[in-house]
């Protein structure tokens, strides 16, 4: 895959930052909290034929996810919002709770999801949960108490605000492969040559990173089959313990992009260590991301190369929340007659993460 130009990449770096606009980000969906621990993120955005904008996402309580359910409810709740104004305001039409969506296992905790239409009109929610599932032999005494294993379901329905908790049924588990143990954060997209993505994170059994694979389901088929556990490297600097690919935005094809060849950013979070940091009071303060505080980066890819992409983020990460943590993930976005709508979740003074978001009209960022 060529690489592209220097000049190229300072309008990329300028056009992705206007999206992702810190400052002017507007709340979305808050938390059921103004606290640490609490927030709402880890969704999708999808506009259907007559104008309406879908969102998903779920609403997490305080918790640590190292420890089970002994410090907090964690996951708590998947929701379905509508807009009908282009994305100015959203509200609430669905939402299940663990009890709701469990259906083969006791949901412990839930995190991504992702909104999909199918060819025939169909919808489907893809999900991630903790289960309570044991780890398999011989890796049993690594699992933590009141915690499980992450896997990735799917329930389908006629519309986002009608889609069947009974028709749910397993897409994506890694049981048999611990050094992935645990599969979520499901994003979902057409490819070139017709077939249907499904980016998802990983982490072994021992949760000492975070790693983006991919899984195909071909336009005839109903089923994914696992393509690569592992389609990107883990970064080298500040993202060298987690990346996680978490929405794919086409560049439109004006400005300076108009004579490319189709190509695409993909969002992702990264981490440089999934425990807490404790900084040298003397070392050059900087953000480096760690577990459930994840800060963003972008790769970039021709399209007909997919999925080899190039990191645009390589020594420092592009997107810092200037509240809090610094904490800027999740990201998802969504091209319309508007602009391009894009959602995130991002760190607040008072410790929690809210959904925010912010419209770029496509000739202002390009």
């Amino acid at each position: 895959m060529s690489k592209i130009d220097q000049t190229i990449r300072k309008h990329l770096d300028r056009f992705l930052n206007s999206l992702i606009d810190q400052e002017k980000a507007k709340v979305i969906v808050a938390p059921y909290q103004s606290e640490p621990g609490f927030w709402f993120g880890g969704g999708s955005l999808v506009q259907d034929e007559e104008g309406v904008i879908w969102l998903s996402g779920r609403y997490r309580n305080v918790g640590d996810s190292r420890t089970g359910l002994e410090q907090g409810q964690r996951g708590l709740e998947c929701a379905i919002f509508r807009s009908d104004d282009d994305g100015k305001s959203f509200h609430k039409v669905r939402h299940w709770n663990k009890e709701a969506l469990s259906y083969d296992h006791r949901v412990v905790s839930y995190e991504g999801t992702a909104l999909n239409r199918q060819a025939d009109g169909t919808w489907e929610l893809f999900i991630s949960s903790e289960k309570d599932i044991s780890y398999p032999d011989p890796l049993h005494p690594y699992q933590k108490p009141g915690t499980g294993v992450w896997t990735i379901d799917r329930m389908t329905g006629p519309s986002p605000d009608d889609l069947d908790p009974s028709t749910l049924a397993p897409v994506l588990s890694a049981l048999d492969h611990p050094e992935y143990l645990h599969v979520k954060d499901p994003v979902v997209f057409d490819t070139p040559d017709g077939q249907t993505a499904l980016a998802f994170c990983s982490h072994p059994f021992s949760w000492s990173a975070g790693n983006t694979g991919l899984a195909l389901r071909p336009a005839t088929q109903k089923s994914f089959q696992v393509h690569s556990w592992e389609i990107v490297t883990r970064g080298a600097c500040w993202d060298v313990a987690a990346t996680r690919i978490t929405d794919r935005l086409q560049i439109p094809r004006v400005g300076i992009f108009a004579d490319l060849p189709p190509c695409s950013v993909y969002f992702y979070d990264g981490a440089e260590c999934l425990r807490d940091h404790e900084e040298n009071v003397k070392a050059y303060p900087r953000p480096r991301g760690f577990s459930c505080e994840e800060i963003g980066g972008a790769f970039f890819g021709w399209d007909d190369a997919f999925p080899t992409l190039q990191r645009l983020s390589v020594t420092t990460p592009m997107f810092i929340s200037p509240h809090g943590t610094g904490c800027s993930r999740y990201t998802a976005t969504l091209t319309t007659d508007t602009g391009i709508l894009a959602v995130w979740q991002q760190a607040q003074p008072d410790g929690s993460q809210p959904l925010v978001g912010h419209l770029t009209k496509i000739g202002e960022s390009v």
